[in-house]
């Protein structure tokens, strides 16, 4: 199955029906689940790969749309069946993507989006590998993050403490990211995305002869913030 993706995102290439695979990854609570919902806003060129979970449903959330929400039994099941691109226990509950979905939301030549942790993104990477586009978000301070994850107020106390203690641990893979950003504001931090998006469909689908100014000058910009994340990332990482 990984193979037969493989070979319908070269297909897509020289066909010229590319799509970009897009991971959002960030501590819990920094807020990568909103932004990934405001990206998918009116945007018909980006999809979103629901994860399958063991996890029990928050009340606000909704089957098939937030989460495809199964039991351990299921997942074990379709995980022998190697349904999953990636998969990975969080907080005591399992997290998988669906190899099949993923390759059709590519069949449409369309960007998918992946709302995934740490493990899922180092599998993602190593199995998609070309045109892969690795975002991860930083909240502004701990503080800020504690009073996030206490304001949406949809886990029960013990589960955000478990969260917090896992904090450091979340941040240490930072590195592993081709782009690393502050979401202090989330409109900012979605335009910055964006604009990665754009350049990096510029700059991979694209041929140089016809790049314009305004796609040069974005593909400069996402390359600035690329870099920015070894120097003033760093001093951040540290205060958090």
């Amino acid at each position: 199955m990984l193979r037969s993706l493989k070979n319908l995102v070269w297909k897509n290439m020289k066909t010229k029906k590319q799509g970009l695979f897009i991971i959002l990854s960030s501590p819990s609570g920094a807020g990568k689940t909103t932004l990934a919902k405001k990206l998918l806003k009116n945007n018909k060129n980006i999809e979103l790969s629901i994860s399958y979970t063991t996890r029990k449903k928050r009340p606000l959330e909704k089957n098939n749309k937030d989460y495809n929400f199964v039991s351990e039994e299921e997942f074990e099941k379709l995980k022998k069946k190697k349904y999953f691109i990636e998969w990975a226990k969080v907080f005591n509950n399992y997290y998988g993507t669906s190899l099949i979905k993923v390759e059709k939301i590519n069949n449409k030549g369309k960007d998918v989006l992946f709302d995934i942790d740490w493990q899922g993104s180092r599998k993602i990477k190593k199995k998609l590998g070309k045109n892969v586009v690795s975002i991860f978000i930083l909240p502004p301070s701990k503080k800020e993050l504690i009073k996030r994850l206490k304001k949406r107020a949809q886990d029960p106390d013990h589960i955000v403490k478990q969260r917090l203690s896992f904090y450091k641990m979340e941040l240490s893979h930072w590195k592993d990211y081709k782009y690393v950003l502050i979401n202090k504001n989330l409109s900012d931090t979605v335009k910055k995305i964006k604009n990665i998006i754009e350049a990096e469909r510029y700059e991979n689908f694209v041929p140089v002869k016809s790049l314009t100014k305004q796609k040069i000058k974005a593909i400069y910009e996402a390359k600035r913030i690329a870099i920015q994340k070894k120097n003033l990332i760093l001093k951040k990482i540290r205060s958090l």
